[in-house]
């Protein structure tokens, strides 16, 4: 006769899931804890940084779409999902020593601004603060 194994297949899942689903909340937890840290230094780096306004021409836009959606369930059994997008907008600028640099921008700023427009950009650090034709 074979020796029995004290664990069941259902025991054997329940202890890989309790120790499975706590890493992945940890992972997901100090991702979260990351992003909120390198946020709030990218801001004080910028507030170090003198304010510039410079001529700058504006040689590309582009907009970045992230679409996320939500499945579940009702208590009648009944499946349903939403949907949401967002969209971020980015202008590139040129400046007269033919550097380029990347900023996000709002809709309503991105819809005033065209490919072409020659004028003052202003920014502190990696932070767009406006620009004027």
């Amino acid at each position: 006769m074979g020796s029995m194994d004290p664990f069941t297949a259902g025991d054997r899942m329940f202890s890989f899931m309790s120790i499975v689903f706590p890493l992945m909340f940890l992972l997901v937890f100090g991702l979260i804890i990351y992003g909120i840290i390198a946020s709030i230094r990218q801001s004080q780096r910028n507030n170090k940084q003198p304010i510039l306004t410079v001529q700058a021409n504006i040689v590309n836009k582009r907009t970045n779409v992230r679409s996320t959606t939500h499945h579940h369930h009702d208590n009648d059994g009944i499946h349903n999902h939403s949907s949401r997008t967002s969209t971020d907008y980015y202008i590139t600028f040129q400046v007269e020593s033919g550097d380029r640099m990347e900023f996000e921008v709002s809709g309503q700023e991105s819809g005033l601004l065209a490919e072409g427009d020659f004028g003052k950009l202003t920014f502190q650090g990696t932070r767009y603060l406006g620009f004027q034709r």
